[in-house]
């Protein structure tokens, strides 16, 4: 009962379902009805998905304000979307894919922006605030600005309950190539520094 009565995530799933059943028939006033089921979902979730968006079964949108989904994005099974996350086009050309694809079991961190018509590949997770403007292989794990890749998964790590990604960030083995390189770097700098004084 707390779900189907609290959970913005799911009333803006269910408002979407209608929407995009009358966007699908492509007669005008229906369309216009769409997007004014839309707008109204909005107003009350927080969470915007453009009624043309195509979503599979089971997205979980959790907590979801801020939430917006363009038009032609497409959305595999299984997937997980934070509060905050933008499905967003790099171009303003009408009729064209604009919008990305996501994989099933994708998981997509809070904050996380990802911006283009390119695919994210299935069981890939896309860490908080990362700004991801091309294409993700599958289960991969991608962070920052612009997204980088910091991790493969060759089996289904999620099942064995070891993995060290986060919806708010990245923790355990996982760490930030740009930070490691940033500490080969002075290691560097304080062997130089000792072999100039020892000179």
């Amino acid at each position: 009962f707390e779900v189907i009565s609290c959970y913005p995530g799911l009333h803006a799933l269910w408002s979407h379902r209608l929407s995009n059943l009358l966007w699908r028939t492509k007669f005008p006033g229906f369309m216009w009805l769409a997007r004014f089921f839309s707008t109204l979902s909005r107003m009350i979730t927080g969470i915007e998905i453009h009624p043309g968006v195509s979503i599979g079964r089971r997205l979980f949108i959790d907590h979801g304000n801020g939430v917006v989904i363009g038009e032609t994005s497409e959305i595999g099974d299984d997937c997980t979307i934070y509060q905050g996350v933008t499905l967003g086009g790099t171009s303003l050309k009408r009729g064209e894919k604009r919008h990305p694809t996501i994989g099933d079991g994708v998981v997509i961190g809070a904050g996380a922006k990802v911006l283009g018509p390119f695919t994210v590949g299935s069981r890939s997770k896309i860490g908080s605030n990362a700004v991801v403007v091309e294409s993700v292989l599958p289960d991969t794990t991608v962070v920052g600005i612009p997204a980088r890749v910091i991790g493969r998964e060759h089996s289904r790590v999620e099942d064995s309950g070891k993995s060290d990604f986060h919806a708010y960030g990245v923790s355990g083995t996982i760490k930030d190539p740009v930070d490691e390189k940033l500490e080969a770097i002075n290691k560097i700098l304080k062997t130089q520094e000792k072999e100039i004084r020892d000179l």
